[in-house]
């Protein structure tokens, strides 16, 4: 039985990593008609009102404190995390946030050694974080030179604090039974919420007519239905059968699913450099799998609803 959720935790989580790493494309294709903070707000609120139409029950939270904890990873997972990003994107190189956001498994890994009972951190994670990191630097600065944007490396880093955050509180909500799409609903809404600031500020007229046209239609529905209501469901429920730092180590894998996917569509060529980076990043996701944990952590038993 254990090992069953495990391997159902490895394939959420492999399911998931498989559509983030296409979003890249499509949130590039969509740039050219549309800017950062629309897509935001476009793509979560149809998320939102499709994991109301796919589950229209109510979540009743047990404490008054797992709203608190819902908000944050609202905050932190959805508005800081994509908004940070997108910001940095601004004032940075595609590369550089590439990198930096792949620090993520990091800081979800320090932050659950604090904060998880069962998740230490072990010589074997850092092992394969060095080996992924340096993975990530080959894929994304292949044939390109290193530039430091301290104004949008600094969102970066924030951006993936943000989602370590965002991970903890996923496994602590998960641990109290509630189902993965009622949460991710509840996250969406206060993402929703917080980042209405930051698009109000940035201005909001999307393009109608540029909304109707099949290539951005396609890629806001992609976005919004698959990576964002499908995805998310997806990643919070590999989060509730692996735990916040396992399921990190999939976020490893996206700049190469990346990569790949932008070979076969936009027609980039993956160099041997690049080609290293790969090899890299599957050695880190191994060497980070977690076989060096505790039996009592390997044996535990989660709940999910």
């Amino acid at each position: 039985m254990h090992l069953s959720k495990q391997l159902r935790g490895h394939l959420f989580a492999g399911f998931t990593i498989l559509i983030w790493g296409t979003t890249f494309i499509s949130t590039k294709l969509l740039l050219r008609a549309f800017s950062p903070a629309e897509i935001l707000l476009i793509r979560f609120l149809l998320g939102y009102l499709a994991l109301w139409a796919f589950n229209p029950r109510l979540l009743h939270l047990q404490e008054r404190r797992h709203e608190l904890w819902c908000a944050g990873a609202g905050l932190c997972g959805i508005t800081i995390y994509y908004a940070f990003e997108n910001i940095a994107l601004q004032y940075s190189t595609a590369s550089n946030i590439g990198v930096i956001v792949s620090t993520a498994p990091l800081f979800t890994a320090i932050f659950a050694s604090f904060f998880l009972k069962g998740e230490p951190l072990k010589p074997n994670f850092f092992a394969g974080f060095a080996a992924a990191i340096i993975g990530v630097f080959l894929l994304n600065y292949s044939g390109s030179a290193v530039r430091l944007n301290p104004k949008g490396d600094v969102l970066a880093l924030a951006a993936a604090v943000a989602w370590g955050v965002y991970s903890i509180l996923v496994r602590r909500l998960s641990e109290a039974g509630y189902p993965p799409a009622l949460l991710t609903r509840r996250f969406f809404l206060w993402g929703l919420i917080f980042m209405l600031p930051y698009v109000l500020h940035s201005g909001f007229s999307p393009s109608v007519e540029a909304m109707m046209q099949p290539v951005y239609l396609f890629n806001l529905a992609h976005l919004s239905f698959l990576a964002g209501a499908v995805g998310f469901v997806s990643w919070n429920t590999a989060v509730g059968y692996l735990g916040a730092v396992k399921s990190s180590i999939y976020i490893y894998i996206t700049p190469v699913v990346t990569i790949i996917v932008a070979a076969v569509v936009l027609g980039e060529r993956l160099t041997a450099a690049g080609a290293l980076g790969v090899l890299l990043v599957i050695l880190g996701v191994i060497l980070s799998d977690g076989r060096g944990l505790p039996r009592r952590h390997r044996e535990e038993t989660n709940h999910v609803g």
